[in-house]
C-alpha cells in the first residue's frame, strides 16, 4: 500500500505558469489557481462564492491499457475497490454513505489511459468529504472480503453490456487489431478474467490489485480539481493538508507507442450481426491524432464538412436517395499515439442494398474536399461558432465541470485546461490536407452491421460473441464503387445565416421572481420569465400544441408520431445550420399533442420559429419520405424488445399506472397498416382543434415574447380558412393515474422480451400520495435516509446486481418510491423478498434514528432543495414542469423547505409506519417482475405464491380500466387561469 513520504507541513508551490493565464469564458466570474504540492500532485483550485455544491475530481493517468497480461479489467476493478474503505475511515462504504447523506453524489470511470474519481456534496460538508476522498490515494483498505463481492459487481456490470450493440461493435473493432497492442484488450473485466482464470493459474487477484495500485498510483501522475465556495487561499490550505501524504514514486505516465492496426487490419470489410433491428455502416481510418494540432482542429473541420446535413451535403444526397437516416463524422477513439476518423451511417433497407454506392459517394465527397482545398471562410465560421459557444456557455454541475477539467489537465497546457480542443484558432490548410489525404481507400476499415447477415458469418468475437465475417477489399474495388455510384450534386455548405452576432443583453424592467401569465386568449396562454440571473444572450421557448386527437387511440398515436418525425425530416436541411450555430430545436410527441422547443442564442431564434411554423402550416405528405420514416419508426418499435430488463419493468409500471396509454405492441400493429393517405386525412383533423401552452424565458423582452405567440396564432387561427380552431372547455385533456387499493399489494409477472437476455429485473413501487408540500417533504426525507442503505445492502453486501437504486417516482403528480434492481444472479421473486427484508431493516433504522442524525438529514435535504438553478435550461425545466402538470406551484421550493423546517422526527416515523413499512395500513405497492432466460422457470411458481390478499395482474389494460383514478391536478386550473 502507498504511504505518505513525509508528514511535515507542506507549502504548495505556485509557479508562474510558462503558458500564461488560464483562458476562461468572458462571462465566467469564478477564480482559478494552479498549484503543485511538494509531492508533485498538480491541482487546479476553483473558487465560486455563488455555488451550492462543492466538487472534486482526481484523474489518475493509468487505465485499462495498463492491465497486466491475463488480468483483463484489473484497472476497472481497482476503481471499484477504492470506494470500499480506507485506514482512516475503515467502515465499509462509509465514503458513499457520507456523500449521499449530505446531498451529494459520487462516481468514477476507467478509460484506456485514465481513471477518474469524482464527487459533489453540499457546501457545509465539503471538508470532511474531501478528506475521505483523499484517503483513496493515501491508504485504501482493499479487504479480501470485499474483493470477491466487487468482482461480482464488475461481472454484473459486464452482463448488462453483453447485448448492447455499441459495446459489441467497439470490441469487434478492437478485436480486429494487433494482438500485441493494448487497444486489442477487453477492458471491463468479468468473473472469468478476474477470478476463474487467475485462480486456475495460482494467481491471487487481490495481491495483483495491491501491486497494480502501488506500481501506478503515484502523485506525480495525478491531477486534482477542487471546486469550492471558499476563497482560493482557504481551499489551498485544505488541499495542502489533505493530499500531501499521497506517495510520489516518481512514475512516468505509461506510454503505448505504435499503431493498433497493421496493413492486415486495413482495406477490410467486416460484416457483423447486431442485436437490434437495423443496418449501420461505419467507415474508419487510422489518422494522425489531431490532439497534436488541436488549435488547427483538422478533424473538427473535416467532421463539420463530411457530417454536414444541408442541401448539397453527402447526407442530403443519401437521404434524397432514400438510403440513410443519420450520418455522423468525426474523430473516434484516440490517444497521443493513434487516432481513428469515423464516418457512421444509419441505413434504410434500401440503403443496405446500396452499400457500394454509399461508400463510393463518400470517397467522391472526400475527393471534392481535396480538390476544393481548405477554405478560410469555413474555418473562420467554425471558429466564430466555437468562440460564441465557449464565451457564453451556461454553467453546468460542478461535478461535471471538475471531471471535464481534470481529464484535460494531462493533455493540454495549463492555459487551455478549460478550453480543451473547443476553440479552433489557427488556420493551417496543410495540416487539414494531411488528415484528408489519410482518408484514403488504402487505409480504410469498413464495418457493416445488419440482421440480414444472420447465418452468413463464419467467426465470433470472443468477449461478446458477436457473429462476423471478414474480407479484404482492394483500392481498385473501391474505385469501381466510386465510378458506379449515382451522379449526385455534392457541394460545400452555404455561409451560415444563423451565426449570432448580437450578444447584447435586454434591459429587463420587471425583475419577476416567477413566471407571469403575460397573455391569454381562447387560442393560447403565454407564460413569460425574463432572465434575471444568468445574463447570457440566450432564450428558451416551449410550446405545447394541445390536440385532443393526438393519442386518442393506438392508430392516432402512431399517426401523430409519424407527423412529428416527418416535420423534423422536412426541416432538417434548413434547421441544421441553426443547430450548428448554437440554436437547438426539437419536436416531440406528448400524451395530449406535440411539443416544440427552441433553446440557444436569442439573436436569430425568431427566424427559426417562423420556419417551423411555416412547415407545420403547409405540411404535406411526401410518399417517399413517409415510407422511410415509417420504416425507421417500425424498427424503433421492434427494438423495444431489446431494452434492458429494468427498462421493460419501468415501462410496464408506467403502463399499469398511466391512464390512456397504449401498449407498444398495439401501436406497432397500427403502424404496419399505415398508408400515406391515412396521414393526409389525419393531420388536418389533428390540427383542427388545438390550444397553445407557451413558455418564453431568457434574453427576450415582453413585447418580443407576445409577438412570437401572436405570430403562431396568426399562422394557425387567423387565416380566412383557419387551420385550427380553439378547444372547447370540455376538450382539455388531463393525465390521470390509477389509484392502487389501500393496504393492497399487486404483482405483474412477465417474461423478458429478449429471449437471449440472462438478466432479470424488479421494480418494487410504493404509491404514497398526490402532490402536497408536507407529504412531499416526508417522502423526500425518507428517500434520502434510505437511498444509501438500499445500495449498500442490495448491491454491496448481497451483490444482487450492478443496477440497484431507490428513487422517488412522480407519475403526473402522484408520488411514490421505487426500488429498481436488475440481476443476473437471482430471479425477481427472490429480489422482491430481499426488498421486503430491506424494508424491515429500514424500519429499525428509522425507529432508531437519533435527534442529531434526523436534524442532519433535514439540513442536507434543505440544502439540496435550495440549490440554485445553474442555467436557463435548468430553471426553465423546473417552471415548465409546473405549467405542464397544471400545478403552477412556482414557489414549491420555499414551501417544501418551510414544511421541512417544521417537520418533527415523530412525524417521519408516523409517515413510515402508515405508508412504507411492511403491512403499513395505508400502503399501496406494486411489484413488476421481468424474467430473464435463466430465471424463467421460476415465473410459474412465483405467480402461484401470489395468494389473497395479494393480487396478480394478468391483463394490464383490463386492470387499469377496473381501477379508480386520482383526480387530475390540471382539472380546474385549465379553466381558472
Amino acid at each position: 500500500m502507498a504511504v505518505g513520504k513525509e508528514n511535515t507541513e507542506v507549502v504548495a508551490e505556485v509557479p508562474m505558469d510558462k503558458d500564461g493565464e488560464i483562458v476562461k469564458p468572458r462571462t465566467d466570474k469564478r477564480e482559478y489557481r494552479r498549484i503543485v504540492l511538494k509531492n508533485s500532485l498538480q491541482v487546479l483550485l476553483i473558487s465560486d462564492p455563488e455555488t451550492d455544491k462543492c466538487a472534486a475530481s482526481m484523474n489518475v493517468s493509468v487505465g485499462s491499457f495498463s492491465d497486466p497480461e491475463g488480468l483483463d479489467g484489473l484497472a476497472h476493478f481497482l476503481e471499484h475497490m477504492l470506494f470500499y474503505a480506507s485506514e482512516k475511515y475503515p467502515e465499509e462504504d462509509s465514503y458513499s454513505k457520507y456523500i449521499t447523506e449530505h446531498g451529494g453524489s459520487t462516481n468514477a470511470y476507467t478509460s484506456i489511459e485514465d481513471t477518474n474519481y469524482h464527487f459533489d456534496i453540499n457546501t457545509d460538508s465539503f471538508d470532511e468529504a474531501l478528506d475521505r476522498f483523499a484517503q483513496f490515494f493515501i491508504k485504501p483498505l482493499m479487504s479480501a472480503d470485499a474483493t470477491m463481492r466487487e468482482i461480482k459487481a464488475v461481472d454484473s456490470e459486464n452482463q448488462k453490456n453483453l447485448l448492447s450493440d455499441s459495446w459489441r461493435m467497439r470490441q469487434l473493432q478492437k478485436h480486429l487489431s494487433r494482438e500485441d497492442h493494448p487497444y486489442h484488450k477487453f477492458s471491463t473485466g468479468n468473473m472469468d478474467t478476474l477470478h476463474v482464470q487467475p485462480q486456475a493459474k495460482g494467481i491471487d487477484t487481490r495481491s495483483e490489485l495491491v501491486k497494480f495500485y502501488d506500481k501506478h498510483y503515484s502523485a506525480n501522475i495525478m491531477n486534482l480539481v477542487v471546486y469550492g465556495k471558499e476563497s482560493l487561499d482557504k481551499t489551498q490550505c485544505l488541499v495542502e493538508r489533505m493530499f500531501q501524504e499521497i506517495q510520489n514514486t516518481d512514475k512516468s505516465v505509461p506510454k503505448f507507442p505504435g499503431q493498433p492496426c497493421t496493413p492486415d487490419h486495413l482495406q477490410v470489410l467486416v460484416k457483423a450481426v447486431p442485436i437490434k433491428k437495423g443496418h449501420k455502416l461505419t467507415i474508419s481510418w487510422p489518422v494522425t491524432p489531431s490532439i497534436h494540432h488541436y488549435e488547427e482542429a483538422p478533424c473538427m473541420y473535416l467532421g463539420h464538412l463530411i457530417g454536414h446535413e444541408s442541401e448539397g451535403s453527402l447526407f442530403h444526397a443519401l437521404k434524397e436517395l432514400g438510403w440513410a437516416t443519420r450520418l455522423y463524422a468525426g474523430e473516434g477513439d484516440w490517444t497521443m499515439d493513434y487516432s481513428f476518423f469515423d464516418v457512421s451511417v444509419d441505413l434504410t433497407d434500401a440503403g443496405h442494398e446500396h452499400m457500394h454506392d454509399i461508400i463510393g459517394l463518400l470517397f467522391r465527397h472526400i475527393k471534392l474536399l481535396q480538390q476544393s482545398g481548405v477554405s478560410q471562410w469555413i474555418f473562420d465560421e467554425l471558429s466564430a461558432i466555437c468562440e460564441a459557444e465557449f464565451h457564453y456557455q451556461a454553467k453546468i454541475d460542478p461535478i461535471s465541470y471538475v471531471v471535464d477539467i481534470s481529464s484535460n489537465m494531462t493533455i493540454y497546457p495549463t492555459k487551455h485546461w478549460l478550453v480543451g480542443s473547443s476553440l479552433p484558432s489557427k488556420f493551417n490548410p496543410a495540416i487539414v490536407q494531411k488528415i484528408l489525404n489519410e482518408l484514403s481507400p488504402s487505409n480504410v476499415r469498413i464495418f457493416w452491421k445488419s440482421n440480414k447477415f444472420e447465418g452468413q458469418t463464419d467467426k465470433f468475437e470472443p468477449w461478446y460473441n458477436t457473429a462476423y465475417s471478414f474480407e479484404n477489399i482492394t483500392e481498385s474495388t473501391i474505385q469501381e464503387w466510386v465510378q458506379s455510384a449515382p451522379d449526385v450534386n455534392l457541394l460545400l455548405p452555404e455561409p451560415n445565416v444563423f451565426i449570432p452576432t448580437d450578444f447584447s443583453l435586454k434591459d429587463v424592467k420587471d425583475k419577476e421572481t416567477f413566471p407571469v401569465l403575460l397573455r391569454k386568449t381562447s387560442f393560447s396562454r403565454l407564460w413569460y420569465k425574463p432572465d434575471t440571473k444568468f445574463y447570457k444572450p440566450k432564450a428558451y421557448v416551449k410550446i405545447d400544441f394541445n390536440c385532443p386527437l393526438a393519442a386518442s387511440s393506438p392508430d392516432a398515436a402512431v399517426l401523430s408520431n409519424t407527423f412529428v418525425w416527418l416535420l423534423v425530416d422536412y426541416l432538417n436541411e434548413y434547421a441544421y445550420y441553426a443547430q450548428t450555430a448554437g440554436l437547438d430545436y426539437g419536436l416531440s410527441l406528448l400524451d395530449n399533442g406535440f411539443e416544440l422547443y427552441l433553446v440557444g442564442f436569442n439573436h436569430k431564434l425568431r427566424i427559426l420559429l417562423e420556419a417551423v411554423m411555416q412547415k407545420i402550416a403547409t405540411f404535406e405528405v411526401k410518399p417517399d419520405r413517409f415510407s422511410v420514416v415509417k420504416e425507421t419508426i417500425t424498427k424503433a418499435y421492434q427494438n423495444y424488445k431489446f431494452q434492458q430488463p429494468y427498462q421493460q419493468a419501468l415501462s410496464y409500471c408506467s403502463m399499469v399506472l398511466q391512464d390512456n396509454t397504449w401498449p407498444w405492441t398495439e401501436e406497432l400493429d397500427a403502424l404496419s397498416h399505415l398508408e400515406p393517405e391515412d396521414l393526409v386525412n389525419f393531420v388536418p383533423m389533428l390540427l383542427s382543434k388545438t390550444f397553445l401552452e407557451c413558455y418564453i424565458a431568457g434574453n427576450i423582452e415582453k413585447n418580443e415574447a407576445e409577438s412570437m405567440v401572436k405570430h403562431i396564432e396568426d399562422v394557425l387561427f387567423n387565416n380566412p380558412k383557419p387551420i385550427s380552431r380553439p378547444l372547447f372547455p370540455s376538450q382539455f385533456l388531463t393525465s390521470r393515474v390509477v389509484e392502487l387499493g389501500t393496504g393492497m399489494k399487486y404483482f405483474y409477472h412477465q417474461e423478458g422480451s429478449n429471449p437471449s437476455d440472462e438478466n432479470s429485473a424488479l421494480v418494487h413501487y410504493i404509491q404514497v400520495h398526490q402532490d402536497e408540500f408536507a407529504m412531499n417533504s416526508k417522502l423526500q426525507l425518507f428517500g434520502l435516509i434510505a437511498k444509501q442503505a438500499t445500495f449498500h445492502q442490495l448491491r454491496t453486501v448481497e451483490q444482487l446486481g450492478y443496477i440497484t437504486s431507490l428513487s422517488r417516482s412522480n407519475y403526473s403528480g402522484v408520488y411514490g418510491v421505487q426500488f429498481i434492481i436488475q440481476s443476473s444472479v437471482k430471479g425477481p421473486g427472490h429480489v422482491d423478498s430481499r426488498v421486503e427484508s430491506l424494508l424491515k431493516d429500514l424500519e429499525s433504522k428509522i425507529y432508531k434514528i437519533s435527534d442529531e442524525e434526523f436534524k442532519s438529514n433535514v439540513t442536507a435535504l434543505i440544502d439540496m432543495k435550495l440549490e440554485k438553478h445553474k442555467n436557463l435550461s435548468e430553471e426553465s425545466y423546473f417552471y415548465w414542469e409546473e405549467i405542464q402538470n397544471g400545478t403552477f406551484k412556482f414557489n414549491r421550493v420555499d414551501a417544501e423547505v418551510a414544511a421541512l423546517r417544521e417537520l418533527k422526527k415523530e412525524e417521519l416515523i408516523s409517515f413510515f409506519d402508515e405508508y412504507i413499512k411492511i403491512n403499513a395500513p395505508k400502503k399501496k405497492s406494486l411489484s413488476i417482475c421481468v424474467y430473464g432466460n435463466q430465471h424463467l422457470k421460476e415465473m410459474a411458481s412465483d405467480k402461484e405464491e401470489v395468494a389473497s390478499p395479494f393480487i396478480e395482474i394478468e391483463d394490464i389494460v383490463g386492470f387499469r380500466k377496473s381501477q379508480p383514478l386520482y383526480g387530475s391536478l390540471k382539472g380546474w386550473n385549465q379553466l381558472k387561469l
